[in-house]
């Protein structure tokens, strides 16, 4: 049986129905930060494992609850996740020497808002980051990505649209 994942960046205090319609099905919640406040986290379906890190905009509560860096392993799939990461080719100052260092299959950040999903062959990694959920952002579409975790592999990849930024139904 696959682990159900979903991965959430970026909600800046918002999180809405139609993203917590999604997250009810899957197995676990990954955050990869600017969570905001603590109402996002409790919103979250109860019951699930929740793996989340602290963003530039989250305070001090919310650093001393939840880490920079997350590192583990799921499924075989061996896992990095932080808040700030920029993007292959050009990584945020120090991220790619901390790829190499931890060598893992899957490296996950937020913070650009923008939904991108790429295998970088000079880290031997696949890059994720899931663009934003929430409301506040320069972003169109807030997105967020659904993929399973099985025997050391990722798949059923998929880009979840939730609406337009701005558009509160």
């Amino acid at each position: 049986m696959p682990t159900k994942i979903a991965l959430i960046s970026d909600s800046h205090s918002y999180i809405d129905h139609k993203t917590l319609a999604h997250l009810g099905s899957v197995d676990e919640i990954w955050h990869a930060g600017d969570i905001g406040n603590f109402e996002v986290m409790d919103a979250l379906p109860q019951g699930k494992p929740i793996r989340a890190v602290f963003g530039n905009i989250d305070d001090k509560a919310m650093q001393q609850s939840y880490p920079e860096w997350q590192e583990f392993t799921l499924e075989g799939v061996k896992v990095l996740m932080t808040h700030i990461g920029g993007k292959p080719p050009r990584y945020a100052k120090g991220i790619k020497s901390k790829i190499m260092e931890s060598a893992p299959n899957l490296f996950i950040c937020g913070h650009s808002h923008i939904c991108k999903v790429e295998f970088d062959k000079t880290v031997n990694c696949l890059y994720m980051n899931p663009g934003a959920i929430g409301q506040h952002g320069f972003h169109v579409m807030r997105t967020m990505l659904l993929f399973d975790l099985e025997a050391g592999q990722i798949k059923n990849l998929r880009v979840v649209e939730l609406g337009k930024r701005g558009k509160v139904l």
